[in-house]
Order: structure tokens, then C-alpha cells, then sequence
């Protein structure tokens, strides 16, 4: 079981690049690249909702859950 992360979707459909959602979010390039390859532990509620509204996205669409 894990949750995968979709950020790299949702970057391609939206036509931006990391680092320019990481200057959008204020996060650094490196926690969002932790984030980006699924090797995060945790999300704060307040990045995860910058990030949706940065890519005009659900949490849903950025996060999903892998029963295998």
C-alpha cells in the first residue's frame, strides 16, 4: 500500500516547470522534488493547499492511493 504523488502530471498538463511552481509555492526545489518522486513522509495542509491552488487542482488529483 502507498500513495503516489502526481505532481509530475499535473506539471506537464499545466506547462510548468519545478522550479517554477516551488518559486509560486515558496518552497525550496529540493522538498519538492522529495515530494515530486514520492519519497516524502508528510505534506503540511497549507503547502498541499498552495500547490493545488498554484496548479488549479483537487488534492485528489495530486495525491492517490496504491493498494498494491
Amino acid at each position: 500500500m502507498a500513495i503516489t504523488v502526481k505532481l509530475d502530471d499535473l506539471l506537464h498538463d499545466n506547462r510548468m516547470t519545478l522550479t517554477e511552481l516551488a518559486e509560486r509555492v515558496d518552497i525550496t526545489i529540493a522538498n519538492l522534488s522529495i515530494l515530486k518522486t514520492g519519497k516524502a513522509k508528510a505534506i503540511r495542509f497549507s503547502t498541499l493547499e498552495a500547490i493545488c491552488r498554484e496548479l488549479k487542482c483537487q488534492p485528489g488529483d495530486l495525491l492517490a492511493f496504491d493498494e498494491d
